[in-house]
């Protein structure tokens, strides 16, 4: 089953992301819920999404945020979106404006489809800030100016989800790329790699990992209502 949000307005999209997948989740307990991002994404990983509930193993509830980012990621999904369609788990995809030939695809296969609009200006003002800039500042470990672009990120709304997201992806990067002899074999591409090894030297091994378990938590914790996700990502960015 296959639930697809897409649109300019990113942050009714994942407001609307939130709700659905909270009342799958209300719905199945007994569900698994698994995330799917552009920047981890492998074959392998959707292959067993798309075939890993059986009659003796737990359903899941898979969420695909922005996978289409990733162009290997975006032709392997569209690949397999009759697979998908027909799988016992759950698929909700967040993404942004779609061609037609795409969204064509998935009206094909998709239980149900909504699209999130804004306006030319609202857009306008979004492109002015560019989230990957949060990446450096937590790799350089520099407090102030990650607190600094975390509340420019949140006067150009864009969603919480969206700034945890990347900097999880940040540290993850820089987990595999201190921990491999290559690139091939830390799983990113040439640039990551490079790029997130030296960042990783303003770290040490546990404290990356503790900061990836720290992250994990919050967002586990933001989605159960125990904390405002917010006020958790603002805390982080003050305490790196």
């Amino acid at each position: 089953m296959i639930y697809l949000l897409y649109g300019s307005d990113r942050e009714k999209a994942r407001r609307k992301l939130g709700e659905l997948v909270g009342g799958l989740i209300k719905k199945k307990p007994d569900a698994s819920h698994v995330k799917m991002t552009a920047e981890s994404f492998s074959g392998a990983e959707l292959a067993e999404r798309v075939g890993g509930a059986g009659l003796f193993s737990q359903k899941m509830i898979v969420e695909g945020d922005n996978l289409f980012a990733n162009k290997e990621a975006k032709e392997a999904v569209l690949k397999k979106l009759k697979e998908i369609k027909e799988s016992e788990n759950i698929f909700v995809f967040l993404e942004g404006e779609l061609d037609k030939k795409t969204l064509e695809k998935f009206e094909k296969n998709s239980e149900k489809i909504q699209e999130f609009s804004r306006s030319a200006e609202a857009a306008s003002r979004d492109t002015q800030f560019n989230i990957f800039s949060l990446t450096d500042a937590l790799g350089h470990r520099d407090r102030k100016v990650l607190w600094t672009l975390f509340t420019k990120a949140k006067m150009k709304n864009i969603a919480d989800e969206e700034i945890h997201g990347i900097l999880f992806w940040q540290v993850k990067a820089m987990l595999l790329a201190s921990q491999s002899k290559s690139a091939e074999a830390a799983g990113l591409k040439p640039f990551v790699f490079q790029k997130s090894l030296g960042l990783a030297h303003n770290f040490k091994l546990d404290e990356l990992k503790e900061i990836s378990f720290k992250l994990v938590s919050m967002y586990h914790d933001a989605h159960r209502g125990k904390l405002d996700f917010a006020g958790a990502l603002e805390k982080f960015a003050l305490q790196v």
